[in-house]
């Protein structure tokens, strides 16, 4: 298991060895599926954002990720930084903001959502927007 602020800021390097490519920036999160899909690095404070989809990723360690290829998805999803964000339930009622998220490495499976209200368990997912992370009702 590791969390989101873990991940952000290390380094990304190429499975084959060599120097970096970049840093992460933040992860992608399809809501519907409760997995990681792509991860974003930059290279340096003013290089450019690069979104790699989460097959490419071979490895997530404690002091780097490694990855297979650096060549940039056909389709970027849109991005919403789950850190952060605003939750809201089905009904539209707040349930408080994102502090991290636990996930497995090796199958880029969701496995708790820690929010300012505690544990959200990934089952009840159910989008992510500009405004917020919809949940479903208990």
């Amino acid at each position: 298991m590791m969390l989101f602020t873990e991940v952000r800021g290390l380094p990304v390097l190429p499975r084959s060895g060599g120097g970096p490519l970049g840093a992460v920036t933040s992860l992608t999160v399809d809501a519907a599926s409760a997995t990681v899909s792509h991860v974003r690095f930059r290279h340096g404070r003013l290089g450019g954002e690069t979104v790699l989809a989460w097959d490419a990723v071979h490895s997530v360690g404690p002091g780097a990720v490694r990855v297979g290829s650096a060549d940039a998805p056909g389709t970027v999803p849109p991005h919403h930084d789950l850190l952060g964000h605003r939750i809201l339930t089905d009904t539209g009622n707040g349930h408080g903001t994102v502090l991290d998220v636990a996930f497995d490495p090796r199958t880029a499976r969701i496995l708790a959502v820690f929010t300012t209200r505690g544990e959200v368990p990934p089952d009840r997912l159910l989008g992510l927007g500009d405004y917020a992370l919809v949940i479903g009702a208990h």
